[in-house]
Formats: C-alpha cells, sequence, structure tokens
C-alpha cells in the first residue's frame, strides 16, 4: 500500500519532539491511577461503590469516567507510532527494521503484560502490545485504511456484543468465546481479541484514530477538526444511548464499557478526542506550567509499575490504606501523583529516561 505524507511546515523542526503527547500522557496517568485506585479499593474492600453523584461518576467500571483515560493513553499510542515512523513511512531502508522494532516491542509488552496481570489483573500492558504487533503492518498504510480498520474493529466489537446477546435470550450459551479454558490457545486469542479489560474489538479504533491524528499534527487546522469531531461524536453517542426504550435496543444503544458497543466507542473517542486537542494547546501554551506533566508523560510506563508497587507496600504489605471509599482513593492517587511527579523530574533531570523506558527499549529497540 502507499504512503501518506504530511508536509511539515518550515517552522517545524523534523527532529522536535512535539510537548503534547507526553502532556497528554500524563494527564491520562492521572486518571489511570484514580480508577484504578478507586477499583482495586473496592475489591479489596466490601465491594460497595458507594452512593451519590460522585460515586455514580467515578464508578471504575460503570461510571462516565470508566476507561477514558485509558482510551485518551491508546489515542496518544497511536500518536506515537506514527511519530516514531515518520521517516520509515517514506524512507524503504528504514522501513523493515521498523517494523522489527515495532514487533520485539509489541512482544516484550504482550509477554511483560501477561505476567503483570497476574499480580494487577486488569492490565492494558498486553493489549498494547498486540497493537503494537498490527502496527508493524499498518504504519505504512493509508490514513483511509487506517479508518476503515478502525471502524471495522468497534464494528466487530458491536456485533459480537449484540450477537451475545441475542443467543443469551434463547439460551444458548457463548462461554466457548468469552470463558474459555485457561491457559488454551483461545483464551490468547479470544483475550486479546474479544474479552479482557480493553480487547481489540472494539480497542483498536482508539488506537487507528491516533495514528490518523499523528499524521496531521503539523498542519494548522488539526484542533479545530479533532474539536468539532470529538464533539459530534459523543453528542451523537449520548443522544442514541438515551433513545433505547426495549431490552435489546438498550443494549445495542449502551455507552457501558462493558457493552464494549459502537455508541461506547464513538462517546469515548470523542473525549479522547477533544481532550487530546485541548490538552496539546496547553501543553504549547503553557509550556513552563506543563512541563511536569510532559516529563511524566515521558515516563509513564516507569510510573504506570510505581503505582502498582505502591498500592501493595501501603496497602497489601503494610497496611497503611485501608480499603474505603472515593474520599481515600482520591487522596492516595492525588497523593501518589504529586510524589511521582516530583521524582519523575528529579529522574530525568539527573538521569534521562526512566528505568522501565531503558528496560523496555534495551529488550524492545
Amino acid at each position: 500500500m502507499t504512503v501518506d505524507t504530511v508536509t511539515t511546515p518550515p517552522s517545524v523542526a523534523i527532529g522536535r519532539r512535539l510537548p503534547g503527547p507526553d502532556v497528554v500522557r500524563g494527564v491520562a496517568l492521572i486518571g489511570v491511577v484514580v480508577m484504578n485506585y478507586h477499583g482495586y479499593l473496592i475489591l479489596d474492600g466490601d465491594g460497595d461503590t458507594g452512593t451519590g453523584w460522585a460515586a455514580d461518576l467515578f464508578n471504575p467500571w460503570t461510571g462516565p469516567l470508566s476507561t477514558r483515560f485509558a482510551a485518551t493513553f491508546v489515542l496518544v499510542a497511536g500518536v506515537g507510532v506514527t511519530l516514531m515512523t515518520r521517516r520509515a513511512r517514506v524512507d524503504d531502508a528504514a522501513r523493515t527494521p521498523m517494523r522489527w522494532r515495532l514487533v520485539r516491542r509489541g512482544v516484550v509488552l504482550y509477554a511483560c503484560g501477561l505476567a503483570l496481570d497476574q499480580a494487577w489483573p486488569g492490565t492494558i500492558i498486553p493489549f498494547y502490545g498486540g497493537m503494537f504487533v498490527l502496527a508493524a503492518v499498518m504504519f505504512t498504510w493509508r490514513s483511509r485504511w487506517l479508518i476503515v480498520t478502525g471502524v471495522a474493529a468497534a464494528a466487530l466489537g458491536w456485533a459480537l456484543r449484540v450477537w451475545r446477546f441475542d443467543r443469551s435470550q434463547t439460551g444458548d450459551s457463548t462461554a466457548w468465546l468469552t470463558n474459555p479454558p485457561d491457559g488454551s490457545p483461545q483464551d490468547f486469542v479470544f483475550g486479546l481479541w474479544v474479552n479482557g479489560t480493553h480487547p481489540l474489538l472494539p480497542w483498536l479504533a482508539f488506537f487507528c484514530a491516533g495514528m490518523v491524528l499523528g499524521r496531521v499534527l503539523y498542519t494548522t487546522w488539526w484542533r479545530s477538526i479533532a474539536l468539532v469531531a470529538g464533539t459530534t461524536l459523543f453528542g451523537v453517542a449520548t443522544v442514541a444511548s438515551d433513545t433505547g426504550t426495549t431490552q435489546w435496543s438498550s443494549v445495542v444503544l449502551s455507552t457501558d464499557p462493558l457493552d464494549r458497543g459502537g455508541m461506547y466507542v464513538a462517546s469515548a473517542l470523542g473525549t479522547a478526542l477533544v481532550a487530546y486537542a485541548l490538552l496539546d494547546w496547553c501543553a504549547e501554551r503553557f509550556a513552563t506550567a506543563t512541563e511536569p506533566l510532559r516529563i511524566a508523560g515521558q515516563m509513564t510506563l516507569s510510573l504506570y509499575l510505581l503505582h502498582i508497587l505502591v498500592y501493595y507496600i501501603c496497602v497489601d504489605w503494610l497496611g497503611w490504606i485501608a480499603p474505603g471509599g472515593l474520599d481515600v482513593a482520591l487522596t492516595f492517587a492525588v497523593c501518589f501523583w504529586i510524589v511521582s511527579i516530583a521524582a519523575a523530574a528529579v529522574w530525568e533531570r539527573r538521569l534521562g529516561r526512566g528505568p522501565a523506558e531503558r528496560v523496555y527499549r534495551a529488550l524492545g529497540g
């Protein structure tokens, strides 16, 4: 397939690292930490998610904020792949080495993610790995084919959800798909594509959208398009989800993350696009103020792993934090983030790249 190219304005240096993706990644990780801590504290406690508007808003499984930070993270991952492969898309000699680099990185993420999932169930890392392996093939595709692939992933995920609902209504089991034997080949395949917390059907849609977005970041008009498209997607999904009057239509039009339907993808992608555009503007307009977030965004793998370790130390091993409500989760997450941002700044100034990033690049190229 032929390659799309983006003309870079003369004022923008080819090798310049854009601050926007790092700042967006840093902010998205804040939300991921909040939702993870809240969810795990609930599971380690009495299982009660609480009542009231705040509890509903921060419900880690069905609330309106659920998975939106993760979806933004995946969008930025797609942007990052496009920025990393800019030269390889137009340089035949660099293309094959880049494909292998993406494959190696994907395999490392997938294998390490599966291991991490034993200690931190629900981690997004193995799904990242699958997306990077696919990106080794997709990064040279025209934007229209990336869009088609993203739409297809969302549509197939949606169709599977509707099919499963229809089967359940007739008393037919779909356990062979949704609950295959642990450790079986089906478990690994379906766990990546259909089941799990962030299956490629439909989460690949966010990744493809990010790859397309990354191709227009050097234009002058991309923020306006992202804001309009994001607002439209979110608005249409919100209105459509309120029109379901039957059990079947409520499932089909659901924006519940666990339903993984088309309206959920549209809603989450819409908020991710709007968030990206606004945070990218802040990163350029207020460079000094957002510098700590930019640095943290370059160390998100290290900080992601650190937030898991901190949880185990403070909650499970030392018992400093007892499972509680939303106030406990928010306080815990905010304290972690304040300390980790400061630590990331010190580390970057003295040692450069984060520790997990060093290992990741050493293994993945």
